[in-house]
C-alpha cells in the first residue's frame, strides 16, 4: 500500500490495515463491528470532504466569472470534468456495494449499520470478485478513473506532482503474499464485513484525489491571489447623535481594503481629500445647527492584478440634536417573569449623576453605563420612568409568562417512529423552549406518565408515573423492554418554568417502535 501525504488519508489507511490484520487472526464480533464502525466514520468524512470540494468549485466559478479569458474557462471546464469523474466512480462503487449486499442475503434488519445477513461469509466475496472477475473490473475502473483525473492536467511536472498526492490507485501486492493478482490479494476469502469499508475507503481516495486536482485548478485560476470585484465605502462615526456645539467624528474606510502595496487607496469627504493610513481616513466636523447632516464620501482603489482604478461613493447621514432621555427593551417590547430582562436607558447630553431611573410593577437595577436589568414578579404591566437634565420619559411594558416549552425525549425526539435500540438508549426527557425565545431560561420536567402497548395487543398496560425528567428505575426497565411493534405513550407531562407558581401541562407524546 502506498503511503499518502494527507494526514486524514493516512489515518484511514492505517485503521483499515490494523483491522485487516486483526481479522486474519480472529473473526470476532468486536472485529466485525469495528469494520462497520470504520465504514460509518469514512462515510461521514466523505460527506465533509465532498462539501469542501463543492465550495472550491464555487470559488473556481466565481474567479472564472470575474476574470474571463480562455485559460480560466479551460480550467473551469477541467474542474467540472474532475467532478464528473469523481461522481461516476462513486456511483460505480455504490453499485458494486449493492450487488455484494444482495449476494450476501440482503440487508439484515437487526442492525442499523447497513450490514447484510451473511456479513461473515467469505465465499460470497471470493465468488463475486475472483470467479466472476468483478475484482478485475474494479481494478481497471480504479486505474481508468485515476488516469482520467491526471490527464486533465496538461503540464507534465504538475501532473507528476499531483500524481503523488492522489490517493486513488491500485495497491501493490505485498511481497510476502501468495496472491497472484490484485483481486486475490484484496478479496480472496475475505468476509463481506471487511470489503464494505474498503469500498468506502475507495470513495474517500477518489474524493481526496478530487480535492488535490480541484485545488490545483483553483490556484491556476488565481485562487491564491487577492482580487477586488466589489467595493463599498463605509463610515464609522464615534457618535450617531451629537449635541449642538459638539464635534461629529467618524472613521471613513474602504471595505475589502488590501495591504498589497500595489493597491493605492484615496478617500475624500465632501470634496476634501483626507490622509489615509491602512485604508482608513479620519474625518471630523463641528456641529453648529440642529437637524440631519449629510456627509458625502468617496474612495478610489487600484486593482493590483489589472491596474484598473475603481471609485465608489456613498452618502451618510447623522443628526444633531439636544439633550433627551429614552428607555427601550433590548430584546423585545415585553418583560418575562423569572428571567433578567435587559433594558437600555439613553440620555443624550445628560450627566450620569443627574439621571434617575425608577420602576413600578417590577424591579430594576443598573449593570453598567446605559445598561439595566429588569426582574418582574407578577404578570400584567410594568412602567419604567427616566428623569434628568430637565428631560423625562416613561414607557409601559407588558409582563408575560415564559412561553410554554415542548417536551423532547433525549433532548431531540418529538414523537413518531423510532428504532428499538435508539428508544432504549434514552434516559429521560427535557422541556425545550422555542429557539426564537431570546432569553436564557430553562424549564424543568416535573414528571410524566408512561404506558406501553405491546405488539399485537389491544390493551394498554404497564402504566407508570415518573417524578422528574430523568427515568426512574421502573420507567427505565419498562423502556428497556421495547421491541419492534410496541407502542409507548407519554402523558400528563408537566414542567416548571422560571417565574411559574405551579407546573404546566405539556400534553403527551407517542412513539412507535420499529
Amino acid at each position: 500500500m502506498s503511503i499518502p501525504k494527507e494526514p486524514r488519508q493516512l489515518m484511514i489507511n492505517l485503521m483499515y490495515l490494523v483491522l485487516t490484520a486483526l481479522l486474519a487472526l480472529n473473526v470476532s464480533a468486536e472485529i466485525i463491528n469495528a469494520f462497520f464502525a470504520l465504514k460509518k466514520g469514512i462515510t461521514s468524512s466523505n460527506v465533509i470532504v465532498d462539501g469542501s470540494n463543492q465550495q472550491v468549485m464555487k470559488q473556481i466559478n466565481k474567479q472564472a466569472d470575474a476574470y474571463k479569458n480562455v485559460n480560466n474557462e479551460a480550467y473551469r471546464s477541467a474542474s467540472m470534468q474532475v467532478q464528473e469523474v469523481s461522481k461516476e466512480f462513486s456511483a460505480y462503487i455504490e453499485e458494486v456495494n449493492s450487488k455484494l449486499i444482495e449476494a450476501a442475503g440482503g440487508r439484515d434488519e437487526h442492525y442499523t449499520d447497513g450490514r447484510p445477513k451473511r456479513y461473515k461469509d467469505k465465499d460470497v466475496t471470493t465468488n463475486m470478485f475472483i470467479t466472476e472477475k468483478k475484482g478485475d473490473e474494479m481494478e481497471a475502473k480504479i486505474n481508468d478513473s485515476r488516469d482520467k483525473l491526471l490527464a486533465l492536467i496538461k503540464e507534465p511536472k504538475d501532473r507528476e506532482e499531483i500524481a503523488t498526492k492522489s490517493a486513488l490507485k491500485v495497491d501493490s501486492i505485498a511481497q510476502d503474499s501468495k496472491a497472484k493478482t490484485w483481486s486475490e490479494y484484496k478479496f480472496k476469502q475475505m468476509p463481506v464485513a471487511a470489503i464494505m469499508p474498503f469500498f468506502s475507503k475507495l470513495q474517500a481516495d477518489m474524493k481526496t484525489s478530487e480535492t488535490a486536482v480541484l485545488n490545483y485548478f483553483f490556484n491556476k485560476i488565481g485562487g491564491t491571489d487577492i482580487k477586488f470585484d466589489n467595493f463599498k465605502v463605509a463610515i464609522a462615526p464615534k457618535k450617531g447623535y451629537v449635541i449642538k456645539g459638539e464635534k461629529f467624528e467618524a472613521d471613513v474606510y474602504l471595505a475589502a481594503y488590501s495591504s498589497n502595496p500595489g493597491s493605492g487607496v484615496s478617500i475624500s469627504v465632501n470634496g476634501s481629500g483626507l490622509g489615509v493610513k491602512d485604508g482608513v481616513a479620519h474625518y471630523e466636523s463641528t456641529s453648529s445647527e440642529l437637524g440631519k447632516k449629510t456627509v458625502k464620501a468617496s474612495a478610489s482603489i487600484k486593482n493590483p492584478l489589472t491596474g484598473e482604478v475603481k471609485t465608489v461613493t456613498g452618502d451618510f447621514e447623522y443628526e444633531v440634536g439636544e439633550r433627551s432621555v429614552a428607555v427601550s427593551a433590548d430584546k423585545m417590547n415585553v418583560f418575562y417573569l423569572g428571567v433578567e430582562n435587559p433594558v437600555t436607558v439613553s440620555a443624550a447630553g445628560i450627566a450620569s449623576s443627574e439621571l434617575k431611573v425608577s420602576a413600578t410593577g417590577c424591579d430594576i437595577r443598573r449593570v453598567n453605563g446605559p445598561n439595566y436589568v429588569v426582574t418582574a414578579t407578577r404578570a400584567g404591566e410594568a412602567v419604567i420612568s427616566v428623569t434628568g437634565g430637565g428631560m423625562s420619559d416613561t414607557k409601559k411594558f407588558r409582563v408575560l409568562r415564559i412561553p410554554t416549552p415542548v417536551p423532547k425525549l433525549g433532548g431531540r425526539l418529538l414523537a413518531g417512529n423510532i428504532g428499538a435500540s435508539e428508544f432504549k438508549a434514552q434516559e429521560g426527557m427535557i422541556a425545550v423552549l422555542d429557539e426564537t425565545f431570546v432569553f436564557d431560561a430553562k424549564c424543568q420536567i416535573q414528571g410524566f406518565k408512561m404506558t406501553k402497548q405491546a405488539k399485537g395487543s389491544i390493551d394498554i398496560s404497564g402504566e407508570m408515573v415518573n417524578a422528574g425528567g430523568r427515568y426512574s428505575g421502573q420507567i427505565s426497565a419498562l423502556a428497556s423492554n421495547a421491541k419492534a411493534g410496541d407502542k409507548y405513550y407519554f402523558d400528563d407531562i408537566k414542567a416548571l418554568c422560571p417565574g411559574d407558581q405551579g407546573g404546566r401541562n405539556l400534553g403527551g407524546m407517542f412513539f412507535n417502535i420499529k
